[in-house]
């Protein structure tokens, strides 16, 4: 059974603060995405990474960090949270990217 986990669900913080989204898959999918949605428009790409290690920025990666030190997590990091942030986060994977 395919499993795809994100946590927390949800999050509030106070801003300045460094906050760690977890997102984990049993697939063996080497292809992992992190994007973000503000309201009204559509999903913006933060992270991905293409195999174990090549992390690669997107669209709007600054104020963010992401890893990847096993194969199925795939951490997202808010630096430091600002109200600019506020927003829904979506994680996805593939098998590749072709």
């Amino acid at each position: 059974e395919a499993d795809v986990t994100q946590s927390p669900r949800h999050c509030i913080t106070e801003t300045r603060k460094r906050v760690t989204l977890t997102y984990s898959q049993n697939m063996n999918h080497d292809v992992m995405y992190w994007y973000r949605q503000d309201p009204g428009l559509g999903p913006k790409l933060i992270y991905f990474l293409r195999n174990v290690g090549f992390v690669e920025k997107g669209d709007i990666s600054d104020g963010y960090t992401a890893s990847q030190e096993e194969k199925p997590n795939f951490p997202l990091i808010l630096e430091l949270t600002s109200t600019n942030q506020t927003s829904l986060y979506l994680c996805a994977s593939s098998e590749s990217t072709a």
